[in-house]
C-alpha cells in the first residue's frame, strides 16, 4: 500500500506562536508540510522561508487561498482576522487549523461553523492543552466516575510579568478582543470545561484588573456555576511577580481529586485515600510542545479521513461565557446566562 502524499499548508501569519511552535514542528511532522507563507511583512516572512525551506512566500492572503496546491490554510494572525481569514479559506476549498479563538464573538464562531457546514470543509481550534499527555491522562478519572461527582474545578493560568516595550495588537481591545481574560482565559476554561465533555454554564460573576498604558485588562477572576451544580474558578494574569509561569487545574469530587501540573490522582477507598495517579509516557520536550505535537498529528489524521471530524460547536459556548464574562464586570454584577 503506498503511503499517502503529504498535505501541503499555507501559514498566515509568522508571529511567535508560528515561529516557536507550528513552523519547526512542521519541519518535520509526518504527513504534512509548509509549502507557502504568508505575512503582511514581506522580509520576515522570506527570512523564514529560507530557513525552514518553504518554497513559496506570500505578502496576501488571497494568494494562499488561491494557490492550488495547498490543501490547508494554518492561522497565526491577530485574534481579529481569524474569522474573516477562516471563512475566506473554507470558502476557497481549503481545510483550516486556527490558533484560538476562532472569532472574537460567538455569532462569529457560528458564522465560521455555517460556513465550515456548507462548504463540508474541516475546521479545527488549536485548543492544544486537550492534548496535553496529563490532560488526556486526567480526563478518564473526571468523567468515568472515579472521582464521584465532581462538585469544584478550579483553574488558573498566571503569566510572568513582561515589561512592554511599546503595546501590540494583544493590548488593543479591537484586535484583540480583550486582555488575559481573552488571552490566556479562553484556553484554560476550554480545557476545564473540555474534562466535564463541555456542560452548560447557569450564572457567571467577573472582576477584571486594568492593566497599565493599554486598553485591556492584565488580570481577571471568573466564577461559573455550572449545569447540574459544579462551581468552576478561574485566575489568569499577565503580571505575576515570581520566577516562572503557573499553570493549573484542579478537580474536586465526591471520592477523589485530580490536578496537573503536576499530574495527580487520588481515591478514596475503604481503607483510606490512595494515590492512583497515572503513568504518562515520557515524550521529547515539555507538555507545551507534546501537546502541539499531537494536536498536529489529530489534524492530519482528520484531513486524511483516519479519524473522525465533528465541528466544534463548543466554542460558541466558550465564547458565550468570555463575552458573558467581560458584561458581568462592566455591570458588576452576577448574570444568567
Amino acid at each position: 500500500m503506498s503511503a499517502r502524499p503529504e498535505i501541503a499548508i499555507g501559514l498566515l501569519g509568522t508571529g511567535a506562536i508560528a515561529q516557536i511552535v507550528h513552523l519547526p514542528m512542521l519541519a518535520h511532522a509526518p504527513g504534512a508540510r509548509i509549502a507557502a507563507v504568508c505575512d503582511v511583512d514581506h522580509g520576515k516572512a522570506k527570512a523564514l522561508a529560507s530557513r525552514f525551506e518553504i518554497p513559496r512566500v506570500y505578502k496576501q492572503d488571497e494568494a494562499v487561498f488561491a494557490d492550488p496546491e495547498l490543501q490547508v490554510v494554518l492561522i497565526c494572525t491577530p485574534s481579529y482576522l481569524h474569522e474573516e481569514q477562516a471563512i475566506a479559506a473554507m470558502r476557497a476549498g481549503k481545510h483550516v487549523l486556527v490558533e484560538k479563538p476562532l472569532a472574537l464573538t460567538p455569532e462569529g464562531v457560528e458564522r465560521v461553523l455555517r460556513v465550515a457546514e456548507e462548504t463540508g470543509r474541516i475546521i479545527v481550534p488549536a485548543m492544544n492543552n486537550r492534548y496535553r499527555p496529563d490532560a488526556l491522562a486526567l480526563k478518564p478519572f473526571a468523567r468515568g466516575g472515579e472521582l464521584g461527582d465532581v462538585f469544584f474545578l478550579k483553574a488558573g493560568w498566571l503569566n510572568r510579568k513582561v515589561r512592554l516595550s511599546r503595546p501590540t495588537w494583544r493590548h488593543r481591545r479591537a484586535t484583540a478582543g480583550g486582555g488575559a481574560l481573552m488571552d490566556l482565559g479562553i484556553q484554560i476554561l476550554d480545557l476545564a470545561l473540555w474534562m466535564l465533555d463541555y456542560p452548560a454554564v447557569r450564572r457567571v460573576v467577573a472582576h477584571l484588573h486594568p492593566a497599565e498604558g493599554v486598553e485591556v485588562e492584565d488580570s481577571a477572576a471568573v466564577l461559573c456555576t455550572l449545569d447540574d451544580g459544579p462551581i468552576l474558578s478561574l485566575e489568569v494574569t499577565w503580571s505575576l511577580l515570581g520566577k516562572r509561569d503557573r499553570h493549573y487545574l484542579e478537580l474536586h469530587g465526591t471520592h477523589g481529586s485530580g490536578s496537573l501540573s503536576p499530574l495527580a490522582v487520588y481515591k478514596e477507598l475503604e481503607h483510606g485515600l490512595v494515590d492512583v495517579t497515572p503513568q504518562v509516557q515520557a515524550t521529547a520536550g515539555n507538555a507545551y510542545t507534546a501537546s502541539y505535537r499531537q494536536l498536529l498529528r489529530h489534524f492530519v489524521d482528520v484531513v486524511n479521513g483516519d479519524r473522525p471530524f465533528e465541528l466544534p460547536h463548543e466554542q460558541v459556548r466558550l465564547m458565550r461565557l468570555i463575552q458573558l464574562a467581560y458584561r458581568s464586570a462592566e455591570e458588576g454584577r452576577e448574570l444568567e446566562a
